[in-house]
């Protein structure tokens, strides 16, 4: 660490604006994280990808490393200015693949765990992911798009004169979603699952065909057969949320259908003994947003049975247990995510508590976990626990202590507060870095996205940094946000935004209760669903000194056709050419003419899912009606910063806006 932090002169906010207690501009290029932590089958190592931030080249760069599971040893595996993740153990134990991009294109690599020799195994033209060892681990399975070369129509243009410089050819397009976000234009063609050969390497085999989709898998405990989901039906593209599961056998023929529920039936999970397949599903009653369940069947496809459902969010990263008695698996719930154990007979049991959130869990076939575990002032640390005594977690790594050594943090606050309809939700409250009973403060609401997604307890520099500012922040889980189960998600059903206005409303008004927040300094910023909710709050009502509305939707019609999917008609009743003034009524662009507070708005340029016209479209409005604002565009930056200096610029221009309006500050405006 200690890299050297680039001067980036913004704007006229100073780097060292914020109090030198807490966690200045300079700390976000120290700080580095831990992903994807794999324990070897013994327990012994832990492989994970560290990653940090390249300030010469502003991007982010992961390399793998690998520790003793008694910390005590930890060493660098795959050292290199690139970006190595996704490392994954062969059933042996002796070897890991993992991806890189070291030759400039994302690639699997195998290394050897005793001699850290590492082999390039494909030299793809698209980039592979998902991958997994066959149980044998001679093989490696992995997803990859193929290209549809059948052109939609073709045309013969004049032969060109020599030396004539004419223009690129048109690009025909002839499906409902040709481009994704962080990607760009995406060529015509479908998801596909490949085996390679884990030692020589060479041309991998195709297993699935067809013009489908198919996305997660898994080996058959024989090796010879794959389980894999997607939607093998005509007209498949128009078909959302309606995946089977399919058994393709290595040796070719046409694949079994095992599913046929209305409903996905997603990431099927072979139980060690072969018995068994878990997977993840709903039945699709038509909501805006379901909550998934689990599922079983046997391995052949038959005595399929809901295995547990009702969850306050979707069940994520299942796991078997060694000896196929049932599944571990993680669940978010109140702003926590803790691991559970469910058995295939019996009720579901948590093994995990502590007011933490844990991601990314991996188990070995002797009992021992690691995961990564972050919690209101602890950045992600890597962890390591015995299913048997989950309460006895050892931390193992922590990288960011010489980061925050010496640095007061801002302390946290949970909050429940109750809407005027009854409904009650949860937030949480920071207060400023140096916090003095008896003064005021400022503080800043941030709405997350999604919408249907959980702020939770981890740790955020970003509302830290507000902190060593003298901002107090508010963050809260409004109605559709995922951890309280499926009707707190329904609150916004068809209905966005909404009655998640008023949750918003009553956390603010029940931090004001607390007696030492500014209500003339309050302010309010989100990005994409919570840049919506920001252009919504200041349509409805004046409260908020200055706002800022981030990657947002402003207008439901123009947008639900141009954005990067096409799922987003779905939260409506009817088409917009059905019923327009449905799209009109919950577009923050319908209340433009009420908004009175200084708004300014911030996109990316290349943004993809929500495209850089609707933040055009709500400048010029609030521009037109002569209320404050400023449109600050991102260059090359999709839907989120993919570069760190634009992460470290987003965070200086919420401050620089937020302090320009500020009262009682000498540009303030009064």
């Amino acid at each position: 660490m200690n890299r050297r932090l680039l001067c980036f002169a913004l704007f006229a906010l100073p780097l060292a604006a914020a109090d030198s207690k807490g966690l200045g501009p300079e700390t976000l290029f120290e700080m580095e994280s831990v992903s994807s932590p794999a324990i070897s089958p013994d327990g012994a190592r832990i492989v994970f990808t560290r990653g940090w931030a390249d300030k010469m080249k502003d991007q982010g760069r992961s390399n793998l490393w690998i520790i003793d599971r008694s910390g005590e040893r930890l060493r660098e595996l795959t050292p290199g200015n690139w970006r190595d993740s996704s490392p994954v153990w062969s059933p042996g134990g002796e070897r890991l693949a993992f991806l890189s991009d070291r030759d400039g294109s994302t690639q699997i690599h195998v290394l050897w765990a005793d001699t850290r020799e590492v082999a390039q195994l494909t030299r793809l033209e698209r980039a592979p992911s998902n991958l997994k060892w066959s149980p044998d681990g001679k093989r490696i399975a992995f997803v990859m798009r193929v290209p549809d070369k059948e052109p939609a129509l073709t045309i013969k243009l004049p032969e060109k004169p020599e030396g004539a410089q004419w223009g690129k050819p048109a690009v025909v397009v002839d499906r409902l979603s040709w481009a994704s976000d962080g990607i760009g234009p995406v060529p015509k063609g479908y998801q596909h699952v490949f085996v390679i050969d884990a030692v020589a390497g060479g041309t991998p085999r195709q297993v699935t065909s067809g013009n489908y989709n198919h996305s997660s898998f898994d080996w058959g405990a024989d090796g010879k057969s794959l389980y894999v989901s997607g939607i093998r039906k005509p007209d498949a593209e128009y078909l959302r949320n309606d995946s089977e599961i399919y058994l393709f056998s290595l040796e070719g023929g046409e694949p079994k259908t095992l599913t046929s529920r209305r409903g996905p039936d997603t990431n099927p999970l072979v139980s060690p003994d072969g018995r068994h397949v878990a997977y993840t599903g709903y039945d699709d009653q038509f909501f805006t947003h379901h909550l998934q369940s689990i599922y079983l069947m046997n391995s052949a496809g038959a005595e399929q049975r809901l295995l547990a459902g009702g969850f306050p969010s979707s069940p994520s990263e299942l796991e078997w247990a060694p000896d196929s008695s049932g599944l571990y698996y993680l669940m978010q719930e109140r702003g926590e995510a803790q691991l559970y154990f469910l058995p295939l007979s019996g009720q579901p049991r948590r093994l995990t508590s502590g007011r933490h959130l844990l991601t990314a869990v991996s188990l070995s076939r002797k009992g021992h976990a690691a995961a990564v575990r972050t919690s209101f002032h602890e950045p992600g640390v890597l962890v390591a626990f015995d299913l048997k005594q989950p309460a006895r977690m050892s931390t193992l790594l922590d990288l960011n202590r010489d980061v925050l050594a010496g640095r007061e943090l801002g302390a946290v606050e949970e909050l429940w507060f109750t809407a005027p309809d009854g409904v009650k939700s949860q937030g949480w409250l920071i207060k400023p870095v140096g916090f003095e009973a008896g003064k005021k403060y400022p503080m800043v609401l941030y709405i997350h996205g999604g919408p249907w997604s959980m702020y939770s307890v981890a740790f955020n520099w970003a509302w830290q940094n507000f902190a060593a500012s003298g901002y107090a922040v508010l963050y809260a889980n409004p109605r559709g946000s995922t951890g309280y189960g499926q009707e707190f998600v329904n609150g916004i059903q068809h209905a966005y935004p909404g009655k998640d206005y008023d949750d918003l409303m009553a956390g603010v008004d029940e931090a004001l209760k607390k007696g030492w927040i500014d209500e003339r300094n309050l302010f309010v910023c989100g990005g994409s669903g919570g840049g919506v909710l920001t252009a919504w709050i200041v349509g409805h009502t004046d409260r908020f000194r200055a706002a800022v509305s981030m990657r947002p939707v402003i207008n439901w019609h123009s947008f639900v056709g141009t954005t990067d999917g096409v799922m987003w008609y779905d939260q409506f009743r009817k088409k917009p050419w059905e019923d327009p003034m449905e799209y009109a009524l919950r577009s923050p662009l319908h209340y433009v003419g009420n908004v009175k507070t200084p708004t300014m708005v911030m996109t990316g340029e290349a943004d993809l899912r929500t495209p850089i016209s609707q933040s055009e479209e709500y400048y010029r409005a609030l521009k037109l009606r002569k209320v404050d604002t400023l449109l600050v565009r991102m260059p090359e930056e999709f839907h989120g910063w993919r570069r760190p200096s634009r992460q470290l610029a987003q965070q200086l221009y919420l401050l620089a806006w937020f302090e320009k309006y500020r009262t009682g500050k000498t540009n303030a405006k009064n």
